[in-house]
């Protein structure tokens, strides 16, 4: 299952690189702030599943499992944080209906 992507034109890489130059960051941690963001987004597209996301990766799962924890991002902690619903906040007009 393969979605429709739009990658950003040369121009627009071109323009965020002079950017971060601007900026002075250095080339480690821009590296290190994409790898963060691509494996981020992947795993969201996938609903947190590590499995199928090293295979959509063309990496072993083991592997995205070390860069994972080299890029301090922990996806068990992330995925709970995203699926957390709203506790005790109700439409308005939605009435508690008794049991």
């Amino acid at each position: 299952m393969r979605r429709e992507h739009s990658y950003p034109t040369s121009g627009q890489l071109d323009a965020l690189v002079r950017q971060m130059l601007k900026a002075a960051i250095q080339f480690a941690e821009a590296v290190r702030e994409f790898k963060k963001k691509f494996l981020l987004i992947v795993l969201r597209d996938l609903n947190w599943n590590e499995t199928k996301a090293a295979r959509v990766l063309g990496i072993h799962r083991n592997t995205l499992a070390r860069t994972l924890r080299e890029l301090d991002l922990d996806a068990r902690t992330l995925r709970k944080a995203e699926r957390r619903s709203a506790q005790g906040i109700r439409p308005e007009g939605s009435k508690k209906i008794a049991s």
